[in-house]
């Protein structure tokens, strides 16, 4: 049976629409980061490398090598850890220019170094990538984290922020760092920005 994160994976990647506390599991990744606005062909070239990889990963088995523990799966969304410059805190306004972010893909519990550095290989040999040094694959461990989904323009995200900032004030919860995650359910070259699915995450621990 495929194995679909919309379906078997409901409670990390399709939450409702307001603020609910999971624990997020250790998570592999490939990811690259970069400094800028998302808007921008840099970004953009730094989405298209991690894909590479990971459909060099899903379509092993039609290239003739099967890995141990392979099962179909639909490749999972593109996610980012985003944070701001010393300079862009101090702003009242956001400038999307002094943003720092990690963008990433996750990647099957059987994926190992071994088939990684194959994926590396094949995307080398068959579409060489300018970025492709900068990608690095690593494991993530969220644990405790307070997330949402959020409809609609990337730009009116501070609202459902602020709901999940009341949320975590309520629960006795505090966040333990200032990057939050975005994992992409659309995508928004093909959606309009008022229905674009995004799902919001804090880190968090319980107040003492």
């Amino acid at each position: 049976m495929k194995h679909e994160w919309r379906k078997q994976e409901k409670n990390l990647y399709i939450p409702k629409q307001n603020p609910q506390l999971i624990t997020v599991p250790e998570q592999k990744f490939f990811m690259i980061g970069g400094k800028g606005n998302p808007n921008s062909e840099e970004f953009s070239k730094r989405i298209e490398v991690l894909y590479s990889l990971a459909y060099a990963i899903r379509m092993m088995p039609k290239q003739g090598y099967t890995p141990e523990g392979y099962f179909e799966y639909t490749v999972y969304p593109l996610e980012g850890l985003w944070d701001l410059t010393e300079k862009g805190r101090k702003l009242a306004i956001l400038d999307k220019d002094e943003l720092l972010y990690t963008i990433m893909i996750r990647q099957p519990d059987f994926v190992t170094k071994e088939i990684v550095d194959r994926a590396f290989e094949s995307v080398r040999k068959k579409k060489p990538h300018p970025l492709l040094d900068e990608v690095s694959f690593d494991t993530i461990e969220e644990g405790l984290s307070v997330q949402m989904l959020h409809i609609g323009s990337y730009d009116d995200e501070p609202q459902s922020f602020k709901k999940m900032k009341e949320f975590i004030a309520e629960n006795h919860l505090e966040i333990t760092t200032l990057r939050h995650r975005e994992i992409y359910l659309s995508d928004a070259r093909k959606v309009e920005p008022a229905k674009l699915k995004t799902v919001l995450r804090y880190m968090v621990k319980r107040r003492l």
